[in-house]
C-alpha cells in the first residue's frame, strides 16, 4: 500500500491542470484527483471481478455528486445532508458516461463503476471539465480494458474571441459554451449551446478544442507511463461459425423484406417473427442432433452431465442467434443507405418525415402546441407563472433563481412498450436540458416579460428525435402563449453510416437509424444561427468534412422545419391567454417598502386580500404585480402607489385631520405622512378657533403649498377649495388679517409646535424618523407576505 504520489502538469487556458494519483483511494482499480485553479475533483474506478450474466448492454455507471462542503456550504433541508442527485450531477454524469462507453472492448461484461466527487470548488472553474477528465485519466492508468486515451475541454466565446475552459462569470456573458470530449484526433462527444451563432463559428470552436484535447491526452499518457497498470486480458466471446452461417442462411432474405416496411410497428413485429422463427428451427435443429448423437451411442441416455451442458448450449445459442439477427438488421440497413441511397422507410438520405403543427389544442393551457414529424409526436404546453414560481438551484454556486424550465416526459405508450412507471430518468432529464438550451437564448428579458416560464413536452408517440420535437413544438407553444421570442426554433437529428471508406450522413433520422447507425447529432436553431447542439459518435470520430457537411445539412433541414412552423404561426401572439395572470411591475422608493408591507406583513397580506392580487417585492423596491383579471391588479397598483406615493408640490390631496393645535391642524395626506395647515389657511376668511372649520378626523381637500428645508409639508385648505371651485378667487385674496396672523407670531408658535409634534405625534418627517421600528417589523413581514 505503499504506492508512489504520482503528479503531472501543464497549462491549459492559462491555468495549471494537474493531475494526481497514489496518495488516496488505492484499494480502487484506480484513483485520479484532477486540479484545476483551487476546483478539484476525485475519481475512482472499480470492475467486478466476473462478467454479468444476462445482460444485453455493457453495464457501466457513472456517478458525479457535488458535496456542499467543497464550496464551504451547508445542505439544505432538515436532513442536512446531501440526497439524490440534482439535474447538473445528473447532466454531468451523462457527459462522462457517452464519450468513454464506446471506448470499452466489444462484449466486455464485467460491470465497471465510475465514481467521483468534487471535493474543492473555488467558484470559478467549473467542475465538471475536472470531472470528465480524472475519469478519463482513471480509467487510462486502471487495469480496466480501455481504448483511450480521451480528453475533455470546454469552449466559450467572448466578445468575438474564443476562451478555453472559459470561468463561471465568463460562460455566463458568452455567446457559445461547448462540453468536447475526444481522443488526440478526433472529437467523439460535443453537448452545448450558442447565442443563434452561424455553422462557421462552431466549426472554429471545433478546430480550437481538438488543438486543447491533444495536449490533455498527452498529459493523461505521461500518468500512465508513469504509473499506469497493465491492462487485464480480455478475449472477446468466440464466433460460432456454423451457427452464424445457419442463421444467415434463414434469415437474411427474409429481414431485407422486412427492413422495407415504412411503418414502424408493422417492421418491427415481422422482424420479431423472424427472429423466433429462426430460433425454434435452429435449436429444433440443435436438439435434433443431440438426440441423434444419443442413438448413435456417442452419448449415454443416463449422462446427466451431457444432458446440463445441451441445455447451456441452448439458452447460449438462442441469445447469439438473437445477436447475429441483430448483425444482420445492421448489415443490411447500411449496405442499402451507401449503395443505394435508400432508408428504411423509403426516403433519401436528406429528406424529413412529413410534418404537422397544430396550435392551441388545450384549452385551458396558457399556450400549447401538438408537433409531428413522421412517428414522433410531441404534445407542447406552456405555463406562465409569477416570481414566486421561480425554482431556486441550491448547489455549489451561490443560491440563485431559475425563469425558464423545460421538462420532457417520454411515456412507455409512446413506443407501444410496458415498463415499470417511475419518475423521470436521466435520459428524460438530458433530453429536457437540451430542450431547454435551445430554446432559452430567444426568450424576452425579464424586465421586458416578467413572468417565469415553463413548457413541458409530452411525447405521445417516438420513432427517433423526440428531443428535436421538443423543441419545436415547445417554440410554437410558447408563441401561442404569447411569449414576445424573438425568433422560432426549429431542430433536427442527424445520422451517420461510415463503412469502407464511404459514408452517408442522414437528415431527421429515424430510431433504427440511430440504433443501428455511427452517430446521433442533434442541431438546433433559428434562422439566423445555431442554439443548441449535441453529438454522440459510436466510431472512433469523424473528420472536419464529415463534420462541415452535417452542419451544413442540417441547417437546411432545419429552416424546411421552421418554414413549416411558420405557417402554422409565423409570430407570437399579442396578448397572454386570458388563464394566465396579468402582471404589472412597479418600483417604489426603498424607503417606502416598509409602509407597503406594513407593521408583520399586515398590509401587504391586507391587499392579497382584498384584491386577490399576487404580490413579490424585492430589496430595491421592485413590486410585481399578478392577478387573474386585469381589475384586481390595478386596484393594487393603485393601493401600493398610493402608501409608496411622494408628496407634490402643488397637488391636492383628500387627508384626515390627525389632531388640532391652536394655530392649526395637522392632516395626513398620505400614510405616514402629515403636514400642517395653518389657521390662516383654513379658510377664505378670519378663524378664531380651528374647531370652527375642522375637526380631529375629519376628510378634507388640501393643497401642498411647499416643502420646506426640513421637509415639513405646509398644507392649505383654502387653496384647494379656490382650486376645485368651492371658493371664488376673489374671496380667498380678501383676508384682511392674515398677514397679521403670522406677523403676531403665528408662524413661529407653528414651528415651534411642530417640532415638538413630530416627536411626539410621530407625524411629518417625525414618523419617517421613527420608521426604524416599521422597518424591523416590515423586514420580518416580507417572507409572509410575499417578499423574496
Amino acid at each position: 500500500m505503499n504506492e508512489e504520489v504520482v503528479v503531472v502538469s501543464k497549462t491549459i487556458g492559462g491555468r495549471i491542470l494537474s493531475l494526481e494519483t497514489g496518495r488516496i483511494g488505492r484499494q480502487a482499480n484506480a484513483t485520479v484527483i484532477c486540479r484545476y485553479g483551487d476546483t478539484m475533483v476525485l475519481s475512482a474506478v472499480t470492475m467486478a471481478s466476473t462478467p454479468r450474466e444476462g445482460g444485453d448492454f455493457f453495464p457501466l455507471t457513472v456517478d458525479y455528486r457535488e458535496p456542499q462542503y467543497a464550496a464551504g456550504k451547508f445542505p439544505g433541508g432538515f436532513f442536512k445532508r446531501e440526497g439524490r442527485p440534482s439535474e447538473k450531477e445528473i447532466l454531468t454524469s451523462r457527459c462522462i458516461d457517452r464519450p468513454m462507453r464506446p471506448l470499452f472492448p466489444e462484449g466486455f461484461m464485467n460491470e465497471v463503476q465510475v465514481q467521483l466527487k468534487v471535493l474543492s470548488y473555488d467558484r470559478e472553474n467549473d467542475p465538471d471539465i475536472c470531472a470528465m477528465i480524472a475519469a478519463f485519466a482513471s480509467l487510462e492508468i486502471s487495469d480496466i480494458p480501455f481504448n483511450g486515451p480521451v480528453a475533455a475541454v470546454r469552449i466559450g466565446r467572448n466578445d468575438g474571441q474564443f476562451v478555453i475552459n472559459p470561468t463561471t462569470a465568463q460562460m455566463e456573458t458568452g455567446t457559445v459554451n461547448l462540453t468536447i470530449a475526444g481522443t488526440r484526433d478526433a472529437i467523439n462527444m460535443v453537448e452545448g449551446g450558442a447565442n443563434e451563432e452561424p455553422e462557421d463559428v462552431i466549426l472554429q470552436a471545433l478546430d480550437i478544442a481538438q488543438e486543447v484535447l491533444r495536449e490533455v491526452a498527452g498529459l493523461i499518457e505521461e500518468l500512465k507511463q508513469r504509473c499506469g497498470k497493465p491492462k487485464i486480458q480480455f478475449e472477446p466471446p468466440a464466433v460460432d461459425e456454423k451457427l452464424q452461417t445457419r442463421v444467415r442462411e434463414l434469415a437474411y432474405d427474409r429481414i431485407k423484406t422486412a427492413h422495407v416496411i415504412p411503418e414502424k410497428l408493422e417492421r418491427q413485429s415481422a422482424l420479431d417473427a423472424i427472429l423466433e422463427d429462426v430460433k425454434l428451427q435452429v435449436l429444433t435443429e440443435l436438439e435434433t442432433e443431440f438426440q441423434a448423437a444419443i442413438g448413435r451411442g456417442e452419448i449415454a441416455a443416463d449422462d446427466l452431465e451431457a444432458r446440463v451442458q445441451h441445455k447451456k448450449r441452448l439458452a447460449e445459442s438462442e441469445k447469439k442467434i438473437a445477436g447475429v439477427v441483430h448483425d444482420l438488421e445492421r448489415e443490411i440497413l447500411r449496405r442499402r443507405t451507401l449503395d443505394e441511397g435508400l432508408r428504411s422507410d423509403g426516403r433519401r438520405t436528406t429528406e424529413i418525415r412529413p410534418i404537422t403543427c397544430e396550435i392551441n389544442i388545450i384549452p385551458r393551457a396558457h399556450g400549447s402546441a401538438l408537433f409531428t414529424r413522421g412517428q414522433t409526436q410531441a404534445l407542447c404546453a406552456t405555463t406562465l407563472g409569477t416570481i414566486s414560481d421561480e425554482q431556486k438551484i441550491d448547489g455549489l454556486l451561490p443560491e440563485y433563481y431559475k425563469k425558464f424550465l423545460l421538462h420532457y416526459n417520454f411515456p412507455s405508450f409512446s413506443v407501444g412498450e410496458v415498463r415499470p412507471i417511475r419518475g423521470p430518468g436521466r435520459r428524460e432529464i438530458g433530453h429536457g436540458a437540451l430542450a431547454e438550451r435551445a430554446l432559452k437564448p430567444v426568450l424576452p428579458h425579464p424586465d421586458d416579460f416578467p413572468y417565469t416560464i415553463r413548457v413541458v413536452s409530452e411525447i405521445l408517440e417516438s420513432n427517433g428525435s423526440s428531443s428535436m420535437a421538443s423543441v419545436c413544438g415547445g417554440s410554437l407553444s410558447l408563441m401561442d402563449a404569447g411569449v414576445p421570442i424573438r425568433a422560432a426554433v426549429a431542430g433536427i437529428a442527424m445520422g451517420l453510416i461510415s463503412e469502407d471508406g464511404r459514408y452517408a450522413i442522414l437528415s431527421d433520422i429515424l430510431g433504427v437509424e440511430d440504433h443501428l447507425g455511427d452517430m446521433d447529432f442533434k442541431v438546433a436553431g433559428t434562422r439566423q444561427g445555431i442554439t443548441a447542439f449535441q453529438m454522440d459518435l459510436k466510431i472512433g470520430g469523424i473528420s472536419r468534412d464529415i463534420m462541415a457537411q452535417a452542419l451544413e445539412q442540417a441547417r437546411q433541414g432545419r429552416l424546411h422545419i421552421l418554414d413549416i412552423m411558420e405557417q402554422a404561426m409565423a409570430a407570437p401572439r399579442p396578448d397572454i391567454s386570458p388563464f394566465a395572470p396579468r402582471i404589472q411591475v412597479i418600483n417604489i422608493p426603498v424607503d417606502k417598502i416598509r409602509d407597503v408591507i406594513g407593521p408583520g406583513g399586515k398590509m401587504i397580506r391586507k391587499i392579497i386580500s382584498e384584491t386577490g392580487a399576487k404580490i413579490d417585492i424585492d430589496d430595491e423596491g421592485r413590486v410585481v404585480i399578478a392577478a387573474t383579471d386585469s381589475e384586481s391588479g390595478l386596484k393594487a397598483r393603485q393601493w401600493i402607489e398610493y402608501l409608496s406615493e411622494e408628496v407634490e408640490v402643488g397637488k391636492i390631496y383628500k387627508g384626515k385631520v390627525t389632531r388640532l393645535v391652536n394655530f392649526g391642524a395637522f392632516v395626513e395626506i398620505l400614510p405616514g405622512q402629515e403636514g400642517l395647515v395653518h389657521i390662516s389657511a383654513l379658510a377664505p376668511h378670519r378663524v378664531n378657533n380651528v374647531e370652527d372649520v375642522v375637526k380631529e378626523g375629519d376628510e378634507i381637500d388640501v393643497k401642498v403649498i411647499e416643502i420646506d428645508d426640513f421637509g415639513r409639508i405646509n398644507l392649505s385648505k383654502r387653496d384647494a377649495d379656490v382650486e376645485l371651485g368651492r371658493i371664488p378667487a376673489r374671496s380667498a385674496g380678501e383676508h384682511p388679517d392674515r398677514a397679521g396672523d403670522r406677523g403676531r407670531g403665528g408662524e413661529s408658535s407653528r414651528s415651534g409646535d411642530r417640532g415638538r409634534g413630530n416627536r411626539g405625534h410621530g407625524g411629518g418627517s417625525g414618523d419617517r424618523g421613527r420608521g426604524g421600528s416599521r422597518s424591523g417589523g416590515g423586514s420580518h413581514s416580507r417572507g409572509g407576505g410575499g417578499h423574496r
